[in-house]
């Protein structure tokens, strides 16, 4: 089945839709790779390489879980200060450079026509002021009927939407682009659409369900 026709059968037909932001809706993936790189490259190429490569296998993953492992792995000490302040450096890398990153192809017009009168929902790993932030500069926090960003977790998210608005998981979609969001629309019995890219090709090279690489046509 082609991309398209996947589209159509997979996202079109939801009521209800969860969004994750970076590689689904922003090209973003690669901005917070390089935050991370740049944050940690004074620790030595080792670090570097390992920093990258769980990035990059668990895109779904709070910043606020990560940057401790990769401060435990750069030998430094792990408290809530330094882990506040690396944080805080990580945030004001990323937030323009997000906002000013490409679209995913189609989404934009997707999100903003929204013509088949569908109910959208984001749920990113993004902090939860960050990604509010990022939605007022780019104008696109009307399109949501709701927004969730971390601490609360993907799963959750999901299930208290679900629960509130009286969903039924068969009615609803998640569209992602890592492990998190397939587990999270797991664990709440969600079909998921993978929006599959260069960088995520290699972590979901064995998996067989529905996918898109853009949302235009």
């Amino acid at each position: 089945m082609g991309a398209r026709a996947v589209l159509i059968d997979a996202l079109v037909r939801a009521r209800l839709v969860f969004w994750d932001f970076d590689g689904v809706i922003k090209e973003s993936v690669a901005v917070k790779t390089e935050a991370f790189v740049q944050l940690f490259s004074p620790f030595g190429a080792e670090v570097v390489a390992r920093v990258r490569a769980h990035h990059l296998a668990n895109g779904g993953m709070s910043r606020f879980e990560k940057i401790p492992r990769y401060l435990e792995w750069a030998g430094q000490s792990v408290t809530d200060a330094s882990v506040d302040d690396y944080c805080q450096r990580f945030s004001q890398a990323v937030l323009g450079c997000v906002v000013a990153a490409p679209w995913v192809p189609g989404v934009e017009s997707y999100l903003r026509t929204n013509r088949h009168g569908q109910e959208f929902v984001l749920v990113t790993a993004t902090p939860q002021g960050e990604i509010e932030a990022i939605l007022q500069a780019m104008d696109l926090h009307r399109c949501f009927s709701a927004v969730f960003g971390a601490p609360t977790r993907k799963g959750e998210a999901i299930r208290q939407v679900l629960t509130h608005r009286g969903v039924r998981a068969s009615e609803a979609l998640m569209v992602g682009d890592a492990t998190a969001d397939l587990e999270a629309a797991r664990q709440n019995e969600v079909p998921f659409l993978l929006r599959r890219h260069v960088d995520n090709q290699q972590v979901f090279r064995d998996y067989g369900g529905a996918f898109v690489e853009d949302f235009s046509g």
